[in-house]
Order: C-alpha cells, then structure tokens, then sequence
C-alpha cells in the first residue's frame, strides 16, 4: 500500500510562486509514475501534470504549461510541483496521485480514476 501525503500550500497573491511536495512511502516509489489533480469548489477534480518513473518525460495541462514544473527525487521518494505565475483560478486543492499502470498518451494521463493512490490534498489559495 503506498502512502502520498502533500505539503506545501498556502495563500499567495496573484502573480506569486509556491511549491507542493508529495512524500511518498510503502511502495517502490521509481515503480510509479506521479501526477498532480487539483479540485476547487463545485468542480470535478482536472489533471495538472505527470511525471514518468524515471522523471525523462513530463506533462502538463495547457492552463498551466510554462507556469508550472514537475520534478521527482527517486532517492527521496518526492515528487514536487513548482507553481509560478500563479492566478486566482489556479486555487484548489491540490493532489498527488500514483499510478501504477503502464498506459500511455493524454488521454491516459489526465484521467484520475486510472491513478492508484492518493494524498489527501493540499490548499492552495491565490488572492487578487
């Protein structure tokens, strides 16, 4: 069973920066490839980026390419999310998520119910 527990949000206001990390246990955490989700209020939950297992290949939702990066650490089982730029409607919660399988494309990666496992989620709120 894999454990993901999120850290790093916060308030900012528009235009700032932040930076999500996701711990990662119980697992073979290079087995996995990481993706970030986030959810605001009243909405369903939308893909923001993934990382593969070796961190080589990213991906990114076009709301947030060149604003946002995604790394990982496999020696410290830690997968970050760096947030630029950031704008009123990037405040959500934000998820770490774990996927396990070995798809590939799009349409693959920005589906959450095809992750695995789950953080609880981190806030992040950007004021104007």
């Amino acid at each position: 069973q894999v454990q993901l527990v999120e850290s790093g949000g916060g308030l900012v206001q528009a235009g700032g920066s932040l930076r999500l990390s996701c711990a990662a246990s119980g697992g073979i955490f290079s087995g996995y490839a990481m993706g970030w989700f986030r959810q605001a209020p009243g909405k369903e939950r939308e893909f923001v980026a993934r990382i593969s297992r070796s961190g080589g290949v990213t991906y990114y939702a076009d709301s947030v390419k060149g604003r946002f990066t995604i790394s990982r650490d496999n020696a410290k089982n830690t997968v970050n999310l760096q947030l630029k730029s950031l704008r009123p409607e990037d405040t959500a919660v934000y998820y770490c998520a774990a996927d396990t399988g070995s798809g590939s494309g799009s349409s693959y990666y920005t589906r959450a119910r095809l992750y695995d496992y789950w953080g609880q989620g981190t806030q992040v709120t950007v004021s104007t």
